[in-house]
């Protein structure tokens, strides 16, 4: 299967950075989609940003001209720059990445994995 691990979570002010990293590792065949996701306390979790095969990349409206998505596919790595940051963008964030991975020499198989989440935390 294919295992994600995020980094680079933490507390910062209001109107500072931060940038979010997921990193893909397995017998990764092809990673298709990727994408970040948020869920705040009491709410629902909300698709933040996502980038396609293509490089098509999407945002909520919320977080336009703020986050920007990006990925290092030597290193299977999605990023999310998160800039001028406001409190309501409080939340814990968790990569996705959906693909295809090879479970033998001859077998490819998909999959959609989650990582663990990583908690972003903005103070006014």
């Amino acid at each position: 299967q294919v295992q994600l691990v995020e980094s680079g979570g933490g507390l910062v002010q209001a109107g500072g950075s931060l940038r979010l990293s997921c990193a893909a590792s397995g017998s990764i065949f092809s990673i298709n989609f990727m994408a970040w996701y948020r869920q705040a306390p009491g709410k629902q979790r909300e698709l933040v940003a996502s980038l396609g095969s293509d490089a098509n990349t999407n945002y909520i409206d919320s977080v336009k001209g703020r986050f920007t998505i990006s990925r290092n596919n030597a290193k299977n790595t999605v990023f999310l720059q998160m800039n001028s940051l406001k409190p309501e963008d409080t939340a814990v964030y968790s990569c996705n990445a959906q693909g295809y991975y090879s479970n033998s020499a001859y077998n490819v198989r998909a999959f959609n994995s989650w990582g663990q989440g990583t908690q972003v935390t903005v103070s006014s």
